[in-house]
């Protein structure tokens, strides 16, 4: 594939972004400022006993939060043990314990890291019931927690920040199945496989009379749209979005990366919006768009970077690519799915050269702000800006304020819990891997700083919620199904806590007006200086591990 071919598929998804940008953060914006509830969520409501006239102070929206995720982990890994049991499960049998242990944690988390082939481990009815269900509402829940920290922003003197039951239900209701449902159709329509056939043996045309092929079916199309959407990323298929009929065509393959983008990149106009000020709306895009920009530039260059007799030959480094798409597409897939929390993968990343590798895994190592996950981008954004005003703040010596919310003592203590658990998780979970007994016999390339990079990719994807892997580790083993459950618990959990407390602090207080010495949050300056911060601190901590792993790699 061409340059200009690539680039241009590039410059297509990004305008659709940016045509539906203005009218769908408006939109989501409008869900949850409506005080109107629809026929089906009125129901619901009844139904589980709900009062969606009632708010919650931030511990009690937390506490709704952790119960919801506890139970949906419980209720996942009863299903998954139980599947040989259960109506569609197509011979499959009980997921080991460990191993289901990881994937409850994984699709509960929004994580969706899978240490099992898809076709060979889950049945249908775990597939739908289970999997696609957490797909629906682990997203959901990610939109919720952004939306209490934008009511904490907005709001004055008050002592609650919302419903996350009503949240909860809007996000489903309103935004993730009505586009699900067209996606699926259109998906459907272009070839992506849905329906409730069981794996099929035909014969082959060559081979003689005795080859054979395997031929999977199962319900793709409906989970390969909310797996994108809600940035989820667990495959059908061990394949992933590789697979040929999960994206038979390249217009699937760019229609996945739009989802994939679509509610992160739209959140901030929600936010500017629901905080009565676009022009911080579009402050936060410029950030997260900066940090897009600068990723597929690094990761596309690395990439087709001609400097060796191998990739001379082929015309670009191929080995583990999506080859019927080519190399720039593989690279605008691997870097969307990177900076958002989005598993899902068309090319192997392990395959990438060391420095590209490198930045895939920074991507992550940013916290996945550029523009993130369905909703913990936003909210791992606005974590950062406020860094970066407190820095400012330091800097003029005066008091630091965001949207006229003083940033105290509390407030940047949270602020800090934020940015500090992702990496304690991933830097103390590789280490430990390093030195646990037969934890290194995982590793395909021992002794090697790539062997280095396969654990600390894998510690980065689960501690942050994302997913993907960088393949060559074999993590399906009791120490690290176990140790990457922990992680991805942690690593969803205790931000989530850390973030509504922040936002439970802000609602608290009033706003004060902007005086000539106040930071304007708005303008080019405040956008340079959040880049700033966010690649500093995250260079400050895992600069020495990088270099370690796919800087040392990238210099060989």
């Amino acid at each position: 594939m061409t340059w200009l071919t690539g680039i241009t598929q590039i410059l297509l998804v990004l305008g659709l972004l940016a045509a539906v940008h203005v009218p769908f953060g408006n939109y989501m914006a409008g869900v949850f400022l409506s005080t109107k509830d629809t026929k089906a969520e009125s129901l619901f409501y009844r139904l589980t006993g709900v009062d969606p006239n009632s708010e919650q102070r931030w511990k009690t929206y937390f506490l709704s939060v952790l119960g919801f995720s506890l139970v949906s982990i419980a209720l996942l890994y009863g299903l998954l043990r139980l599947q040989e049991f259960l109506p569609l499960s197509n011979g499959k049998t009980a997921v080991a314990p460990d191993q289901a242990f990881n994937t409850a944690i994984s699709f509960v988390t929004n994580t969706n890291w899978q240490s099992y082939s898809g076709e060979a481990t889950m049945g249908f009815l775990t597939q739908m019931a289970g999997l696609a269900v957490q797909n629906f509402v682990s997203a959901a829940v990610g939109i919720a927690v952004a939306v209490a920290l934008i009511r904490g922003l907005a709001r004055q003197r008050s002592l609650f920040i919302g419903n996350f039951w009503v949240d909860l239900t809007r996000t489903v209701m309103r935004i993730l199945l009505p586009i699900s449902v067209i996606f699926a159709i259109l998906y459907i329509g272009l070839g992506v496989i849905d329906n409730l056939t069981p794996d099929q043996v035909v014969r082959t045309v060559a081979g003689g009379a005795e080859a054979t092929q395997t031929i999977p079916g199962g319900p793709d199309a409906s989970q390969e749209v909310i797996k994108h959407l809600g940035t989820n990323g667990g495959g059908f298929f061990n394949a992933n979005s590789a697979h040929p009929l999960s994206a038979p065509n390249a217009l699937v393959n760019l229609a996945n990366i739009f989802l994939i983008l679509l509610i992160p990149s739209a959140l901030p106009r929600t936010f500017g919006v629901m905080v009565g000020s676009r022009k911080h709306g579009w402050a936060i895009l410029g950030v997260m768009a900066t940090f897009f920009v600068l990723s597929l530039t690094a990761v596309i260059l690395t990439e087709t970077t001609l400097s060796t007799p191998a990739t001379v030959a082929a015309g670009a480094a191929m080995e583990g690519r999506e080859t019927r798409f080519g190399i720039i597409p593989s690279a605008f897939f691997a870097v969307s799915t990177t900076l958002t929390s989005t598993g899902a993968v068309d090319s192997f990343h392990s395959s990438y050269s060391g420095i590209g590798g490198g930045v895939l895994m920074l991507n992550m190592m940013l916290g996945e702000i550029a523009p993130g996950g369905v909703g913990s981008g936003l909210y791992g954004m606005l974590v950062v800006a406020i860094v970066a005003v407190f820095v400012c703040g330091l800097m003029v010596g005066r008091t630091p304020e965001f949207l006229g919310k003083r940033i105290g003592r509390t407030e940047i203590t949270l602020a800090s819990a934020v940015i500090l658990i992702t990496p304690t998780l991933v830097l103390a979970g590789t280490a430990v891997a390093t030195m646990w007994p037969g934890a290194a016999d995982s590793i395909l390339n021992t002794g090697s700083p790539h062997g280095l990079s396969e654990i600390l990719y894998a510690f980065t994807s689960a501690a942050n919620n994302n997913g993907s892997a960088f393949a060559g580790l074999n993590a399906n083993t009791a120490f690290f199904n176990t140790a990457l459950g922990l992680a991805m618990l942690i690593g969803r959990l205790a931000p989530i806590c850390a973030v509504l407390a922040l936002a439970g602090a802000f609602a608290a207080q009033s706003t004060a007006e902007a005086t000539p010495g106040t930071l304007p949050t708005h303008r080019p300056l405040f956008v340079g200086v959040t880049v700033g911060v966010g690649l500093i601190v995250s260079a400050l901590t895992f600069l020495p591990v990088l270099a370690l792993g796919p800087i040392n790699e990238g210099l060989l």
